[in-house]
């Protein structure tokens, strides 16, 4: 488990990436949950990330695997939304319950037209599904802004932090929650590390 749950700060949101090949293990489920059980993390603080070509599958195998993890509460985030051979069925027929906007359509916001049309109509269709967006790659206050007013949820990027040893992370979450105690908390929040 981690400590810092123990140091009064609150829980975080675990990111997971995860492979095809592990992602197809019949056992993944019970691997997960032996895990949780050993750590003493809750499973509505994981997320595992998956890659489109995962969910393209689209078979009754992958249904499977994606039904058992939604029981125990474990989130599935699709990463790199947009770079992959989308189909969009799987997002009708699958539980999943965020959508990463890949950093290359982040990154020409707000001045790249295309980048911008992509990233408001990703972030339209994820919302009227009820799906949460991540957006990737967020690096100036003009793209968090225009993702803000796009209705985005959560964001990650340099903007908030570079990627941190665990004993920078512990007074990086420090001062963001005397931040969010004394001021209003945005409607787009940086995603854990």
């Amino acid at each position: 488990g981690s400590p810092w749950r123990f140091q009064g700060l609150p829980p975080l949101r675990m990111a997971v990436n995860i492979s095809a090949r592990h992602f197809r293990d019949r056992d993944l489920a019970h691997s997960l949950s032996t895990i949780l059980q050993a750590t003493g993390w809750e499973a509505h603080w994981l997320n595992l990330e998956i890659t489109e070509g995962v969910v393209m599958k689209n078979d009754e195998e992958v249904e499977r695997i994606l039904a058992e993890l939604h029981d125990m509460g474990i989130g599935i985030a699709v990463d790199d939304f947009g770079t992959g051979y989308s189909s969009l069925s799987y997002l009708k027929n699958f539980l999943i319950d965020y959508l990463k906007i890949d950093r290359s359509f982040i990154s020409g916001i707000p001045s790249n037209p295309n980048d911008v049309t992509i990233a408001k109509s990703i972030i339209a269709m994820a919302n009227n599904l009820n799906i949460r967006i991540i957006a990737e790659g967020i690096e100036t206050e003009q793209q968090l802004g225009f993702l803000r007013a796009q209705g985005c949820h959560e964001g990650q990027g340099y903007l908030f932090s570079k990627p941190l040893p665990a004993a920078e992370v512990e007074l990086l979450l420090r001062r963001s929650l005397g931040h969010i105690m004394t001021k209003p908390v945005p409607r787009l929040r940086a995603a854990e590390p």
